[in-house]
């Protein structure tokens, strides 16, 4: 036998006890005899580096230390499903009667019915049987390669079995067991080094370690449920067939699944691993029913990017009892003040939580929490911590009512709850720091200051790094100049030089683009455009009273508030003014206060391809003769304007009676009024 031979027979004996071991649970060989074959191995290949592959089981220790994820484009996007969050049997009766409606059936549907693991969705991408690459789900269209630290998780096969097809994408959970979960923290306890907190956030953290060593220590584990991109393989006709083919392959398919038919048999698979849900090996927060025949899902298709074929159906959250020792105030990144409990820790739904939120001050009204009580702890969805109740027999004598503050515990603004809305708002948009961020990104958006090339990531490091703490500091040459981007990771000279250039091009700029770009609430694009015709002038806008507001085509008094408690903040006054003394500029006018435009009043819709006029353009042209210029047909529109391929908006017009124009009549209107 040649050392090639050899090598290919130990390697396919190696993975076979893997698969025995680690999937199966059914170990075959004592572990003296599997390591003398893994050592025999390693030894070969050391002598012939050669023959060393990719997909060989000694590959899975862990690699050279990473110095980030690269990202991986999802060819067939990693999507999410819906969630019944009604944890009795209406959640399956609703899921059946939505499938069957759309399907126009009467009879009783088949579906496939599993477990909703509780870890990390991972993509697993393999060509012609070989594991090349792993990706997370990210956002859905981009994630991150996570190939290295996933090769050290042995039950995922680095080659399949009976199985060569182009390329075959495995989609499914990494997830740490219960059992190997504590046995890991009990090692690290007896190391005096940091434990886990839960089977979750192990597995989560593990997929994302940087150095694949650390990765190899940790013991996770994989099921698959689902594929995504597929090359040369004939798929089953069900659902169910392609989780028994993906374990003829040899990749791990969770044992706890069913086909079953109708609504009944649904709520019943449900009911059934609720009763076990404590004795799994792993976490489940609840369960997913799928349509199991292939062409239903497809005639089924997607909507919202979720598909209507599939369905998560929720356990309920577990609840502990612990106590409020304080209610502090956190303020978001758009100015939302969100009161946060601050507990006694206690141990729920697999996590210690020792912060939960109250919502707003209305939620704590309504349960009547106090500091000192006791309460009802539950995670949400298992997920996001809230107090749900109050055990008012056991309120001490010294337990103190909340009291919302007045003023941003951040920047000291003002605190404003508008008529209707429950939350409570910081006034100072462009001066509080925790809104910094948004504001910023908001303020350089394509359709505000349109500054090309101030994205998320390097708003971030230019908050992060101390270097802007307010709009201003954009246009401060002292402050974010040549070499203090070109300090920035990842920012190369000629990249920093496109930013400088971008931000003084968006220094000339229009008055209704600046004032969207303020990010006053409830001043959309729209409100921005009427604002700056009627008014003309920024320092009008500014000193304009509620009911000179008013008088501006669609401002209402939730509007007109908001604009007056906007600039009623001598910070955001003083950030306009400092930008403006920085040489950001626009025309002005004297307004349209007492102007006519031959088109005020009138609502159009735009719809279609115009031959002549880009959309922009007759969007512009319309709004600078007085016309409000909407996306949708309503018994509002006063006309609607249809050029080539116009759709489901011309449909509407014709059912509602509403006058339509072509492009022609549209171009000898303008020319009429201009």
């Amino acid at each position: 036998m040649t050392a090639a031979q050899r090598i290919a027979h130990l390697r396919a004996e190696i993975e076979r006890h893997n698969h025995a071991y680690y999937v199966l649970d059914a170990p075959t060989i004592p572990d003296a005899e599997y390591d003398k074959l893994f050592r025999e191995l390693q030894a070969l290949e050391a002598q012939h580096p050669e023959l060393l592959t990719p997909d060989s089981p000694t590959q899975r220790v862990g690699g050279k230390v990473l110095d980030g994820f690269a990202s991986v484009r999802h060819t067939v996007p990693m999507l999410s499903i819906r969630t019944e969050t009604d944890t009795e049997s209406s959640g399956a009766t609703n899921f059946d009667t939505r499938v069957r409606n759309a399907l126009g059936s009467a009879g009783d549907i088949e579906y496939a019915c599993e477990l909703k693991f509780d870890g990390l969705a991972v993509n697993l991408r393999y060509e012609k049987g070989v594991l090349v690459q792993a990706a997370t789900r990210g956002d859905g269209e981009t994630g991150e390669d996570v190939t290295q630290n996933v090769r050290t998780i042995h039950c995922v096969p680095l080659h399949l079995r009976g199985c060569a097809a182009e390329v075959l994408e495995v989609r499914g959970e990494v997830y740490m067991s219960r059992g190997d979960f504590e046995r890991y923290n009990e090692k690290q306890r007896a190391q005096g080094l940091a434990t886990l907190v839960n089977p979750r956030n192990g597995a989560a953290g593990s997929i994302r370690q940087l150095d694949p060593k650390l990765a190899a220590r940790r013991p996770l584990s994989f099921f698959a449920y689902g594929l995504g991109e597929v090359h040369g393989w004939a798929l089953p006709e069900t659902h169910s067939g392609i989780l028994d083919a993906l374990a003829r392959f040899g990749i791990p398919v969770c044992a706890e699944r069913a086909v079953v038919r109708g609504a009944g048999a649904l709520a019943e698979f449900h009911r059934r691993v609720a009763a076990k849900r404590d004795e799994l090996p792993f976490d489940i927060d609840g369960v997913v029913y799928k349509v199991n025949d292939l062409k239903l899902q497809a005639a089924l298709g997607f909507v919202s990017r979720e598909p209507r074929w599939a369905v998560a159906h929720k356990f309920p959250a577990e609840e502990q009892l612990t106590i409020v020792r304080d209610i502090e105030v956190q303020v978001g990144r758009t100015g939302k003040l969100t009161p946060v409990a601050k507990l006694e820790p206690v141990f729920v739904g697999g996590t210690t939580v020792s912060n939960a939120t109250l919502h707003n001050e209305g939620e704590i009204r309504r349960k009547d929490v106090h500091i000192g009580d006791t309460v009802i702890v539950r995670r949400a969805g298992d997920v996001i911590p809230e107090v749900v109740g109050v055990l008012p027999e056991r309120r001490p004598a010294d337990a103190k009512p909340f009291v919302m503050p007045t003023t941003c515990p951040v920047c000291g603004s003002h605190v404003v709850r508008e008529e209707g809305e429950a939350d409570a708002r910081c006034t100072g948009g462009l001066f509080c720091a925790a809104q910094r961020k948004q504001a910023i990104l908001h303020f350089a958006g394509r359709r505000a200051m349109d500054i090309e090339g101030l994205g998320d990531k390097l708003v971030d490091q230019l908050v992060d790094e101390n270097i802007i703490h307010s709009l201003s500091d954009l246009y401060n040459r002292k402050v974010l100049n040549l070499q203090s981007l070109v300090a920035l990771e990842r920012m190369a000279e000629k990249s920093a030089q496109n930013i400088v250039d971008a931000l003084e091009k968006s220094k000339s700029t229009t008055l209704n683009r600046f004032l969207f770009a303020l990010g006053i609430r409830h001043v959309g694009e729209s409100t921005a455009k009427d604002l700056a015709r009627h008014f003309g002038k920024l320092d009008v806008i500014m000193q304009a009273g509620e009911d000179r507001l008013l008088a501006v085509h669609d401002v209402g008094p939730v509007v007109a508030q908001s604009i007056v408690a906007f600039f009623g903040e001598m910070h955001n006054r003083e950030v306009v003014q400092q930008l403006r003394a920085l040489g950001v500029h626009w025309e002005e006018h004297d307004g349209a206060m007492n102007e006519q435009l031959p088109l005020s009043g009138k609502t159009f819709v735009l719809t279609g391809t115009l031959a002549s006029l880009a959309r922009d353009e007759a969007k512009s042209r319309l709004e600078a003769l007085g016309a409000k210029v909407a996306g949708s047909v309503s018994k509002k529109t006063d006309y609607v304007v249809a050029g080539e391929e116009a759709g489901s908006k011309l449909e509407k017009a014709r059912e509602l009676n509403i006058p339509v124009w072509d492009e022609q009549q549209l171009l000898e209107r303008l020319k009429e009024c201009e």
